[in-house]
């Protein structure tokens, strides 16, 4: 359950940014930010750099795929060393926004936004090599996306690359075909 959560940073980050600012909260003992995207890179700097929780360390970075609602939810933990505090900030994106890349405020972005890209799809503004990390370049979508059947991986790559057959029983385009029973995504 969530509770309202208030301290010297969350005022810090209202005062700052207020246009940005959604909600402060605590959930399952975690402190959490919800914020809008505009102004991304300017707040993780001011976490960053901040004199009352300084959170030098980008923990992770990742998504969450919500088709029905706003699509995407890009969530930052951060950590602090000398405070030993964490946070977890999150911004809702549509499918074809774009989001700037977090790289310049943390190196250890640039490997966390390529999963989050190469997974789901999200794109960011300004990264430095914004290319697949985990799959071939030529793969066929985002598999961590829940419109993702995996019914309907990428067959093609695996006979074309691995030159056997992936074990799936539907293709792309016979799935609905072979099975009156068949059940897409979106149903």
């Amino acid at each position: 359950m969530q509770e309202p959560w208030s301290s010297p940073l969350v005022d810090a980050i209202k005062e700052r940014f207020g246009d940005q600012f959604v909600k402060a909260y605590r959930f399952i003992g975690q402190n959490q930010i919800e914020l809008k995207k505009d102004r991304i890179v300017e707040i993780l700097t001011f976490l960053r750099d901040n004199d009352i929780v300084p959170f030098n360390y980008l923990v992770d970075e990742t998504a969450v795929h919500w088709p029905k609602d706003e699509q995407f939810e890009i969530v930052y933990i951060l950590y602090s060393f000398s405070k030993n505090e964490h946070v977890r900030l999150k911004m809702r994106i549509k499918e074809w926004e774009v989001i700037e890349s977090a790289v310049p405020v943390w190196t250890t972005a640039d490997w966390l936004e390529r999963e989050v890209y190469d997974m789901f799809g999200v794109r960011y503004a300004n990264h430095p090599n914004l290319t697949r990390i985990l799959l071939p370049e030529d793969w066929v979508g985002h598999p961590l996306r829940k419109d993702y059947d995996i019914r309907l991986q990428d067959v093609e790559w695996v006979r074309k690359h691995l030159g056997i057959d992936s074990g799936q029983k539907y293709y792309v385009g016979e799935a609905r075909d072979e099975d009156p029973g068949y059940i897409t995504p979106s149903d």
